[in-house]
């Protein structure tokens, strides 16, 4: 194969997987489902990166650390950055801080967060919170 042909077929397949990416990594789930912004929903903690868990009730635990909402610009608009910002993060009862967190500014007005998993798949404890609300 020549080389002009090697770097057109390179170049599609970037296309391609860019295009797949464009798409929306997160599959059905998450914010982007709901025509939310995505970044706005993610949270990081302890390395991990957390989507919001709506509608699921929570116990509320201690607080195990901090949690960071990352800079984020949905759009092009350089003035439209949300800049990066911080909230407390609490255990949840009877499930690890590995899987689900709450959010929040008090253990009161915390909400529930699971962890993105790299394989996208909903981990067994959180689909018994979704099946229990």
């Amino acid at each position: 194969m020549s080389w002009v042909g090697r770097h057109a077929i390179a170049a599609g397949l970037a296309a391609v997987a860019f295009t797949a990416v464009g798409c929306g990594s997160e599959g059905s789930e998450g914010a982007a489902a709901k025509g939310e912004s995505l970044c706005a929903s993610d949270v990081l903690y302890e390395g991990r990166t957390y989507i919001k868990l709506p509608d699921v009730e929570v116990k509320v635990g201690q607080k195990v650390g901090t949690a960071t909402s990352p800079p984020c610009r949905d759009t092009n608009d350089q003035a439209a950055e949300v800049p990066e910002s911080s909230e407390n993060a609490y255990a949840v009862s009877g499930i690890s801080p590995d899987v689900v967190i709450a959010i929040g500014s008090s253990p009161e007005q915390a909400e529930a967060f699971r962890v993105l998993r790299s394989d996208k798949k909903i981990p067994p404890e959180v689909q018994e919170l979704i099946d229990g609300s």
